[in-house]
């Protein structure tokens, strides 16, 4: 006798983090994605850098909870090779409902921040949303095979590449295999920025973005 996988449809509740406050005189809104490992009310510290008054940050967690570090510490992860493209719809759905509970004004500059797997989710989140912003990001992650040019035709948005030159993860041939991929998506006006150090959040780079 064959096991059946079968799915259900429920609601449940997510976290997320936010930081500052959303007022009229904020300029920018920043939807940033954390990296596999992180939790978002930690990641979410990485921009406290920014002006309080002009920046307004909203990090989403990923949802998928493990235990790290002989279970000392918690992290969560956005995806996995499993479900992939199931569980991409759950977080399209979680990203739309913080977005509607959020009430951004169409006046504010929105920014997409990827960083790490975050990259992955923020750039899939834009093409299957046709999200308009006035920046994307994608720090020191690879974009999805399956996209294409096609997919961001409509998007009119500051695209930055930040990498560290010394990062475990990015080989020469890897480094020049995502700096390829974002010009073919987003153009050869992307701006590649990188930087002396290894995989981690560069605060400098990110105060600078505005």
């Amino acid at each position: 006798m064959q096991s059946k996988e079968k799915e259900i449809f429920y609601s449940t509740k997510k976290p997320y983090s936010t930081l500052n406050t959303l007022t009229k005189n904020t300029k920018n809104v920043w939807l940033v994605c954390h990296g596999m490992g992180y939790l978002s009310k930690y990641f979410i510290n990485y921009f406290k850098g920014l002006n309080a008054e002009d920046n307004y940050i909203i990090a989403p967690q990923a949802p998928s909870l493990y235990y790290q570090n002989g279970f000392k510490h918690v992290g969560a992860c956005w995806l996995t090779k499993e479900n992939t493209v199931k569980e991409t719809e759950n977080i399209m759905r979680y990203f739309d409902a913080i977005l509607a509970e959020e009430e951004i004004p169409d006046s504010k500059n929105l920014i997409i921040f990827g960083y790490s797997q975050g990259v992955s989710v923020s750039t899939r989140y834009l093409k299957h949303r046709k999200l308009q912003c006035s920046q994307l990001v994608l720090h020191s992650g690879g974009i999805p095979k399956e996209l294409v040019a096609d997919d961001f035709a409509f998007l009119k948005a500051k695209v930055s590449l930040v990498y560290g030159t010394e990062d475990d993860y990015l080989n020469e041939e890897r480094m020049a295999y995502e700096t390829n991929r974002s010009r073919e998506l987003f153009g050869d006006e992307v701006n590649i920025m990188p930087f002396n150090g290894k995989h981690v959040v560069n605060v400098e780079i990110i105060n600078g973005l505005v």
